[in-house]
């Protein structure tokens, strides 16, 4: 078995990000995401989600954890066609919505 070596490590990580994108530490990325649906449609798509999974007695969070970690539809019911309506947003549109809502209504007003 050939031992993985830092030169294959190195051609690797530089197929996955083109020179001109490397990491800069010292400096805060902006993650922008315009092409995403609106967010009423995420939260919309994130309820509709949670009642399928709750009608077919799935612990629905415990579901969607599993869904956004790993990527994995098999983790959301067809009930409803709720894994098609999660597979309609990205996995960070998902996250965005939960600390947007999350952040709304914990932080001071």
């Amino acid at each position: 078995m050939k031992a993985n070596n830092l030169s294959e490590t190195q051609k690797f990580n530089n197929s996955d990000r083109p020179a001109s994108k490397a990491c800069n530490l010292s400096e805060t990325q902006k993650f922008n995401n315009s092409d995403r649906p609106a967010k009423n449609e995420a939260g919309e798509i994130l309820c509709r989600v949670y009642y399928a999974l709750k009608e077919k007695n799935y612990h629905p969070v415990n579901q969607i954890v599993g869904y956004i970690l790993s990527g994995d539809p098999t983790y959301i019911t067809s009930h409803k066609n709720a894994r098609a309506l999660i597979s309609k947003l990205e996995r960070d549109e998902l996250l965005e919505e939960i600390v947007y809502f999350y952040l709304r209504e914990n932080l001071p007003k």
